[in-house]
């Protein structure tokens, strides 16, 4: 049995449509703005996805979900991972455990962590942690103008 180790990233800026909803992590944050994207914008997900198509070997996220192809547009992004994970098993490797880190000065992400990682469990049929930190006003997650994820999936081949 062999263990790989994929890690990911995603940052989106908010989106200037006031009627676009802030969804991470497969939840829609109710009272935030929204993140702009060709899919929903989940940087959760698509940050979990990159780790996932990257332990396996199988490229990133924009190779399988372009963002130039309008069947993507508007795309739920725990569908999306759904299929990534799906391809991993196709490729014989089951994930063991993730690991997320957001980061965004806004909104306040803690009272929603749990609701993620239970979620994202349930896609991953694997434990998931979700943390949530602040920029402390640095840079541009630091002035609000967006939201950043970090991600590693520890994967397993059997």
């Amino acid at each position: 049995m062999s263990m790989r180790i994929g890690q990911g990233i995603d940052v989106h800026r908010f989106s200037e449509d006031p009627h676009r909803p802030l969804v991470l992590g497969g939840l829609v944050i109710e009272g935030a703005r929204g993140l702009g994207g060709h899919s929903d914008a989940d940087a959760v997900c698509h940050a979990i996805a990159d780790a996932v198509l990257g332990a396996v070997g199988l490229g990133d996220l924009g190779r399988h979900f372009p963002d130039t192809d309008p069947v993507w547009e508007g795309a739920n992004s725990v569908a999306m991972l759904a299929q990534v994970v799906q391809m991993a098993a196709d490729a014989g490797f089951a994930c063991v455990n993730a690991d997320c880190t957001v980061i965004a000065d806004t909104p306040r992400l803690a009272p929603h962590t749990d609701g993620m990682a239970a979620k994202l469990s349930d896609v991953l049929a694997a434990p998931v942690s979700v943390k949530a930190t602040r920029a402390e006003g640095l840079g541009a997650l630091g002035r609000a103008e967006g939201i950043a994820c970090l991600a590693i999936v520890l994967l397993e081949h059997s």
